[in-house]
């Protein structure tokens, strides 16, 4: 598999003790924690847009909350999602917190993470704690963070998930990336579902099975089918992404009877 790679940066960071390899194959620049698993991809002459798949179904938080003003972001990696919100929706006040120094600097050097400004800033430090220490400060929180084990162990709590929620304001959404074949992908769920009051959906992203879950602080006012799908189709012309094939996978994959969340048909 190392084939497929020319790799172009390897670093054994001691200081937080994590190594960085960054590959690059077919124009895409990839970065990768001392495994073959993608972290993030850029497409280098398309440095702002959303490579990944999973990365443009984390989007889906438009459908719900069109016009937020705040998102928090843990977890940096090759920085494409602050990218994106940075070039493509400028009003939206972005703060990513990256517990490893490294991987803001090679984010900077390598992946075109532009310099802090008054709509983006990215700060060194953990999550966790920063979470703590803004209560109802973001209208979007997205959980994007993983070391070379997968999810950090300290991220599948019931308290994670409720400190979670509490950073979110009014009509606030909580999204996340996980891994359908995480062993304790059944865990996740579970409590995310008592945390938010079963009021979450889950988005299949297709290959290599990353699952999108969103939470939400409160009931969203708009669940009239026919009203999403156009805005799925508005959406999508908007910003080039496939916000209407992901609202039908969403369609396929919330529809148990006894879930909180019924759309109106």
């Amino acid at each position: 598999m190392r084939d497929l790679f020319k790799k172009i940066f390897f670093e054994k960071v001691m200081d937080d003790d994590i190594s960085i390899d960054v590959s690059e194959s077919e124009g895409v620049r990839s970065l990768h924690f001392a495994s073959h698993a993608i972290q993030s991809s850029m497409r280098i002459k398309k440095p702002f847009h959303l490579e990944l798949t999973y990365t443009r179904a984390m989007m889906m938080f438009l459908l719900f909350h069109p016009h937020p003003k705040k998102i928090l972001l843990i977890g940096l990696g090759g920085a494409s999602i602050p990218k994106f919100i940075h070039r493509f929706l400028p009003d939206m006040k972005s703060t990513v917190v990256e517990i490893h120094r490294k991987v803001i600097s090679v984010a900077h050097q390598m992946f075109h993470l532009p310099p802090n400004d008054k709509s983006l800033r990215v700060i060194h430090g953990n999550g966790i704690p920063y979470m703590k220490e803004h209560p109802q400060s973001t209208d979007i929180l997205m959980i994007d963070a993983f070391d070379p084990e997968g999810i950090p162990r300290n991220f599948r709590s019931l308290s994670f998930f409720d400190v979670c929620k509490s950073t979110l304001r009014v009509h606030g959404i909580f999204v996340m990336n996980i891994w359908a074949s995480d062993p304790h992908y059944d865990l996740y769920i579970d409590r995310m579902r008592r945390v938010f009051d079963d009021l979450i959906l889950v988005i299949p992203s297709g290959k290599p099975g990353n699952q999108i879950v969103l939470g939400f602080l409160d009931r969203p006012c708009e669940l009239d089918v026919k009203t999403l799908r156009l805005k799925a189709k508005s959406l999508e012309k908007t910003y080039g992404l496939e916000f209407l094939a992901f609202f039908n996978q969403l369609m396929l994959h919330n529809h148990q009877p006894s879930h909180t969340l019924q759309f109106d048909r």
